[in-house]
């Protein structure tokens, strides 16, 4: 009897830690399953960031890329714009070196004497021009003393005695790049009329530039 007691008290024990056993592996096998998953989720999301992180490293580089590529575009087509507006100038220049060498070029020098000297409004005047255009422009000063003479004293009722003096220092004449022209001072060369031909081209220049851009780039009117 005792025995059978034994026995039963014996097969409890075992039942017990059987089941003991097998709560402490499932326990540790869902802890385990558990924790492999919170791994391999934190593993992919670390993987996802940096994935996302290196597309948009990525983005970032292509945008700077492209923009640096756009930025020099944009550098080369100025360039370019910029040498056919200095070559158009430069041709301009060629035609009004040639307009120099014409025929009419005395009556056209005549003509910007009178136009600077209204400009001017003063009586001692100094005429500089390019030391080929000396033996010209000294021929054509007394018409233009006398067209600008008769010019005021039309507009104004006052007859002018102009003291008008040629440069004939060939230090101090124009360049030669002016393509001709000539350059008025007065006022011990504080007043200063440029009427040579280079800076009316300029003026021309600056004056339809809008126009020329216009025509020569219609894309950007």
């Amino acid at each position: 009897m005792a025995s059978d007691q034994i026995r039963q008290m014996v097969n409890f024990i075992l039942q017990e830690a059987h089941e003991k056993a097998n709560e402490i592996r499932v326990k540790t096998e869902h802890d385990f399953n558990l924790e492999k998953q919170t791994l391999v989720h934190e593993a992919k999301l670390s993987i996802q960031d940096e994935f996302s992180k290196k597309e948009k490293d990525r983005e970032v580089q292509e945008r700077i890329a492209r923009s640096t590529e756009i930025g020099e575009c944009r550098v080369k087509k100025m360039k370019v714009r910029d040498d056919l507006l200095k070559t158009l100038i430069s041709e301009a220049g060629a035609k009004c070196a040639m307009v120099a060498r014409g025929q009419n070029y005395p009556h056209l020098l005549q003509k910007l004497i009178v136009q600077s000297l209204i400009k001017i409004e003063e009586n001692a005047v100094t005429v500089y021009c390019r030391a080929e255009d000396i033996d010209t422009v000294k021929s054509v000063i007394p018409s233009a003393v006398e067209e600008y003479v008769e010019i005021m004293e039309r507009e104004s009722g006052v007859k002018l005695e102009p003291n008008v003096t040629l440069n004939e220092d060939s230090n101090r004449c124009i360049a030669d790049s002016s393509y001709g022209g000539v350059k008025l001072t007065a006022a011990r060369g504080r007043i200063v009329c440029d009427n040579t031909m280079s800076s009316r081209l300029e003026l021309v220049y600056e004056e339809l530039l809008p126009s020329i851009r216009a025509i020569i780039f219609p894309e950007d009117a």
